[in-house]
């Protein structure tokens, strides 16, 4: 069975509420997101859906050569799982994706873990509750607590991840090597990682 390697993104923007999450959790690199690709062209998580406007949110996906993320303080790690894995990483994305409108930011759920109380709210996730819920069909990456009370440091402690980089997010050098015309360019050309995934599997399903 073949390899396939996804990428977690941490990310400290230095804005007003991740200095306070910071605050609070004694830890940096408070959001985590999750990609597909060396470059990260195609990256997922829950946070602000405006940059301006932390109170608006759910799921989104994020731009790292934006003006809000390129100036980030960040850590990049890889992990390997089975093609089958990603597969159905990527089909979990997609279902909440196809539903996203339903969704909304779970600043209660942020509570719940400084307060220690399992709060699950349907349709409402944080960014680190996001990833580790879209990994639950993983098991080498399954937490041993609750979706609820997973942290980005838990995900980023876990055994088999390996670090790729860390430093500003501008510097990155699989960022600095893809030119906007080329991301673009391997966007047309892949009509999307995800939808070509999502074409596979159906293929497979009417078969």
């Amino acid at each position: 069975m073949g390899k396939k390697v996804i990428y977690f993104l941490f990310t400290d923007t230095g804005t007003n509420l991740s200095k306070a999450i910071n605050y609070f959790t004694k830890q940096s690199l408070n959001h985590v997101s999750i990609g597909f690709d060396e470059a990260l062209t195609e990256v997922y998580s829950f946070g602000r859906k405006r940059p301006k406007n932390p109170f608006i949110g759910g799921f989104v996906e994020e731009d790292i050569r934006s003006d809000f993320l390129r100036d980030a303080n960040c850590a990049i790690y890889r992990f390997t799982i089975s093609e089958t894995e990603c597969e159905k990483i990527i089909e979990n994305i997609k279902l909440i994706k196809s539903q996203k409108h339903k969704y909304r930011y779970n600043f209660i759920g942020l509570l719940g873990i400084l307060l220690q109380i399992e709060i699950n709210r349907k349709c409402a996730l944080f960014c680190s509750q996001f990833v580790a819920t879209v990994l639950k069909d993983v098991p080498s990456f399954k937490p041993n607590k609750p979706t609820c009370f997973v942290t980005p440091a838990d995900i980023r402690d876990h055994t088999g991840m390996e670090l790729v980089y860390e430093g500003l997010l501008k510097n990155y050098p699989a960022v600095e090597q893809v030119s906007e015309q080329g991301v673009h360019s391997m966007k047309q050309q892949k009509q999307s990682f995800l939808f070509i995934i999502s074409s596979k599997v159906k293929q497979f399903v009417i078969r």
